[in-house]
């Protein structure tokens, strides 16, 4: 049976600031309504194929939990990594997996960050090379190059091997602007998608072949991997130990077995936001807006903005990105060097490297509005159905009012209703708790008040996630 593995282990920086960290670009409507993972999920809706697996690391898991039930998509499974080893040992914890349930099983290996406008180019390039992976042979997807692109990794292709199926006879580097011209004009190359289609048992015995060490680092965390609610989670102390590597350098440069099949479908692995804007629809001057944009004789530039006017006269050739805490502007040709700053940011410990003013969490999200002296103000939102640990603060008390929805209160011993345009107080030292019993979202704003607001004052008596105490990034750690 073909299974789609989705892999949503990447963060994204270049995407920064509306990408970051514990929030990166697979999770963000970027390229329509639905998130990057869940178009991902959505084209494999057009395949005989059977419930995915999804790969991510432990901080995201709630994040990808609740993406999925949005769209109605129960997984066959949902694997941690206890740390990031590159795409060669993500891969081979779902073949491991899928390989248990079935010696047959066809794994089809797709980045959940990647945009295809074409979804039945995809699905019939899919088709044309689901027979090669059933012999055996391991096939990755090139794509069709548009232009003599340096930012993509290219691929060689040898003998053909069918209708737009060939040989893979090499991987090779990014290159300069006219070794990529060369490429183009030789018509023997595509652009390295990413995307694999490969039978799980011969991926797992190249890999033995050129990574037995990999190859027993991986068996061994998924043979003492332990089941917690929905998810899967391998050893943590026998992953780690993992070399880190891509699959391309792991077992696709050294397999006797590779094969490619050629793909023009719109495809994007939206590396920098010259990407969006070279998918996104543009106005007559070529200029690429989102939100609330007003724009005056500009030319060839990407606008977007989040939560405020952004407003641009006389402008050419430029990124502009806003977010409640942070303006990016950018020379177009120069935005891959947007991973500058986020390292820099991240060397002076600054939190907009990994949080945004919205933070997500598994019951929902919140919002810092106002921080101030001795008090701080939050929009928090609650999903239909969730419930918030039970616990309480040595030093802050809060109040909470209700705007949408209807809010379970507990406190103390007393369990009580708020509906809208009701409020309560939590005093200090109180056990509490917050729940939405309804079928809509709640939201409410809560005014904390006291001598220390850091979210490190909590303890926690229950909760129904199983977290433990809070890491050191959580600043909501409810």
């Amino acid at each position: 049976m073909l299974t789609p593995v989705l892999l949503s282990g990447g963060v994204g920086s270049r995407l920064w600031p509306v990408s970051r960290e514990l929030h990166p670009k697979q999770f963000l409507p970027l390229a329509g309504e639905l998130t990057m993972l869940q178009q991902t999920l959505e084209r494999t809706g057009n395949l005989e194929a059977s419930a995915p697996v999804v790969v991510c690391n432990e901080e995201h898991r709630f994040m990808v939990a609740e993406q999925l039930r949005q769209v109605g998509i129960a997984p066959s499974a949902l694997i941690l990594e206890p740390v990031g080893r590159n795409t060669a040992p993500a891969v081979a914890l779902a073949a491991l997996q899928e390989l248990a349930r079935d010696p047959d099983a066809i794994l089809l290996v797709l980045p959940a960050d990647h945009i295809i406008q074409d979804a039945a180019a995809f699905a019939g390039a899919v088709t044309r090379a689901l027979p090669m992976a059933r012999e055996g042979r391991l096939m990755t997807f090139g794509v069709v190059p548009q232009a003599a692109e340096t930012g993509y990794g290219y691929i060689r292709c040898g003998a053909s091997l069918g209708e737009d199926l060939y040989a893979l006879e090499a991987f090779v580097e990014k290159p300069d602007a006219d070794t990529a011209q060369s490429y183009l004009d030789s018509g023997s190359y595509l652009w390295n998608s990413g995307m694999f289609l490969l039978r799980a048992a011969t991926y797992l015995e190249q890999l033995g072949e050129f990574q037995p060490d990999m190859l027993a680092c991986c068996r061994s965390a998924m043979d003492s991997a332990t089941v917690d609610m929905d998810f899967i989670r391998p050893q943590a102390v026998s992953f780690s130990a993992c070399a880190a590597d891509s699959i391309d350098y792991a077992v696709m440069e050294h397999t006797r077995a590779g094969g490619v099949v050629a793909l023009d479908c719109g495809w994007s692995d939206v590396g920098a936001w010259s990407a969006l804007w070279e998918v996104a629809a543009r106005d007559e001057h070529g200029n690429a807006s989102q939100g609330d944009v007003m724009l005056d004789n500009c030319r060839d530039s990407y606008f977007r903005s989040e939560s405020r006017l952004v407003a641009a006269t006389g402008v050419s050739n430029l990124v502009v990105v806003e977010t409640a805490d942070a303006i990016l502007v950018a020379d177009r040709d120069r935005v891959q060097d947007v991973k500058r700053i986020v390292n820099r940011l991240k060397a002076e410990s600054r939190p907009e490297a990994s949080l945004h003013s919205r933070v997500y969490r598994p019951w929902g999200s919140y919002e810092s509005l106002v921080t101030a002296d001795r008090f701080q103000v939050k929009r928090i939102i609650v999903n239909p159905g969730q419930t918030l640990s039970l616990q309480m603060h040595h030093h802050r008390a809060e109040h909470w009012i209700v705007v949408h929805g209807t809010a379970e209160v507990t406190c103390e011993d007393r369990v009580f209703m708020l509906a809208e345009d009701e409020s309560t107080y939590i005093p200090l030292g109180r056990k509490h708790r917050l729940a939405n019993p309804g079928r809509i979202p709640l939201e409410l704003i809560e005014v904390q008040s006291g001598s220390y607001l850091g979210e490190d004052d909590i303890v926690r008596f229950e909760d129904v996630y199983g977290r433990d105490r809070p890491a050191a990034s959580e600043e909501k750690p409810r």
